[in-house]
């Protein structure tokens, strides 16, 4: 069985970056003075893309469309939607003094009105490669009705200049994801890398773990899920002005309750993101590196 029509992409670019100091989604990467997204977008319509949704927040939304949506959108059809505090389902309200985000589970259930569509979903923030995109529009437009998960190597997604949280997968011999372990103190160790815990305790690893780096594809069934996930979310935490509730750990829930299947997909392509303003440099370096083999055109909107 087919789909009727071409997979969405569903863009998280509600968060502003604390570590990384600024609105780091609207940061010029490439030569032509193109972002991450741009590069998302280029790789996702190379891919099968039919749709872009973005989820922003109601008071980035004119500079955001200004710098970023306005190179694309003659290209590729676009939808904004807007994670805000308030939108809430009924019966719930913000509690007093609450200023943070919800949370990305809470940001994807933000499109659920605008999405129909097989769907993928990913960072503003992160270059993924272009094979990413490949491997998860040829699972969308399948049919299959597992979801999906891009699966990166370990070693191709750490920082130079500091420590970075990640999702150490387990994955069966179907390719069939069993759970996620997030380890949030990974740092480089020679051709390996290394985590410490809270308590100082060192875990040496590989290198060659597979990472969940927020690319998953699903069909819009998944909202469903997710709705019961946040009320239940909410009716435990809702009153904590400093929880939130993540689109990772809730797939992780679902998996290990028998109530999701997702399919791990393998890339060899070499994660890029902005965590530390450090970062930008390599993120540069690896477009330059690409553009000068040919992956990319040197200016991608003309």
């Amino acid at each position: 069985m087919k789909p009727t029509t071409d997979p969405a992409l569903l863009v998280l670019a509600a968060g502003m970056g604390n570590r990384y100091g600024g609105l780091k989604q609207i940061d010029p990467v490439g030569l032509g003075g193109e972002t991450i997204i741009d590069y998302s977008i280029y790789d996702a319509l190379r891919a099968g893309f039919g749709k872009v949704v973005f989820v922003i927040r109601k008071d980035i939304e004119q500079t955001f469309k200004q710098a970023v949506g306005a190179r694309f959108e003659r290209h590729i059809a676009v939808e904004y939607v807007f994670q805000e505090l308030d939108r809430l389902p009924l019966g719930f309200s913000v509690p007093i003094g609450r200023t943070r985000p919800w949370g990305t589970l809470h940001a994807v259930l933000m499109a659920a009105d605008a999405i129909s569509e097989p769907f993928a979903v990913i960072n503003a923030d992160d270059f993924y490669g272009s094979e990413s995109y490949r491997v998860l529009a040829q699972h969308l437009q399948s049919g299959i009705a597992d979801y999906a998960m891009v699966g990166f190597v370990l070693r191709n997604t750490l920082s130079d200049f500091g420590t970075v949280s990640r999702g150490v997968c387990k994955v069966d011999d179907n390719d069939l994801l069993q759970g996620v372990v997030e380890l949030t103190n990974i740092e480089r160790n020679g051709v390996h890398a290394r985590n410490t815990d809270s308590t100082g305790r060192i875990t040496t690893l590989s290198g060659d773990e597979v990472i969940s780096m927020n690319m998953w594809g699903f069909t819009p069934h998944i909202f469903g899920r997710f709705r019961e996930h946040f009320q239940r979310f909410l009716r435990s935490n809702g009153s904590n002005i400093e929880s939130e509730i993540y689109l990772p750990s809730t797939v992780n829930e679902l998996v290990l309750a028998g109530q999701a299947r997702v399919k791990v997909l393998r890339t060899n392509d070499s994660w890029a993101g902005v965590t530390y303003r450090e970062d930008r440099s390599c993120v540069v370096q690896t477009i330059r590196r690409l553009t000068d083999r040919g992956d990319y055109p040197s200016r991608l909107w003309l």
